[in-house]
């Protein structure tokens, strides 16, 4: 089981954002709030009071994102190599023994996620809770950038890197992984909505 102030959660914000024109996507504005920053603010709020530690994972314009009150720390891998850099970067800097991976462009996930990726590990043999959320299809998908994992973790990933490995579902696949679905009645469908791009993002922000 886990208590409060257990969990650091980690806003994923390191990626090139080339189907935004190569803009720095964390530092978009979502009314009026660049989307890192209301990714920090959402995560602060979350419910059940798991969330201790803050970070945030970015790669340029650090300054900007150090101004949002949580340490950033840049990928540890080079060349951009997508979210396991940041999962990597994360489980090196976190003092808490687990940490929830949340990125930037997804603005209204729920203030019940860490809560109920939690209760995932009341089963002690849980290693990462992930997120599932219904697509415009009604298929119910997994969220691989939306997962919740044991710190301990970090060797392992370390190795699959390591080898070339880079697809979060593949490295999730080595470990014992609880798919959460958040397809309940009163959640909202929009939930796990990224935004890839200006368009995308100001879509949302009329809904």
């Amino acid at each position: 089981m886990i208590h409060t102030n257990e969990i650091t959660g980690l806003v994923l914000a390191g990626g090139r954002g080339s189907r935004m024109g190569g803009l720095d996507k964390g530092l978009q504005n979502f009314n009026g709030t660049p989307l890192a920053l209301h990714t920090v603010l959402r995560l602060q709020m979350q419910e059940g009071g798991l969330i201790g530690d803050l970070m945030l994972n970015a790669n340029r314009n650090l300054a900007a994102y150090e101004a949002f009150g949580a340490p950033v720390w840049p990928d540890t891998l080079s060349d951009f190599a997508g979210p396991l850099a940041g999962f990597m970067t994360g489980l090196e800097r976190c003092e808490t023994h687990y940490l929830l991976t949340v990125p930037c462009d997804t603005p209204v996930f729920p203030f019940d996620l860490a809560q109920r990726l939690a209760k995932a590990f009341d089963d002690e043999r849980t290693e990462i809770a992930m997120a599932a959320a219904l697509e415009e299809d009604g298929q119910l998908r997994p969220q691989p950038v939306f997962c919740l994992m044991r710190v301990d973790l970090l060797e392992s990933l370390v190795a699959f890197t390591q080898a070339g490995g880079r697809k979060i579902d593949t490295w999730t696949a080595q470990h014992t992984t609880v798919i959460v679905p958040f397809n309940q009645p009163g959640d909202d469908p929009r939930a796990f909505h990224n935004t890839n791009t200006l368009a995308e993002l100001h879509a949302l922000e009329k809904n």
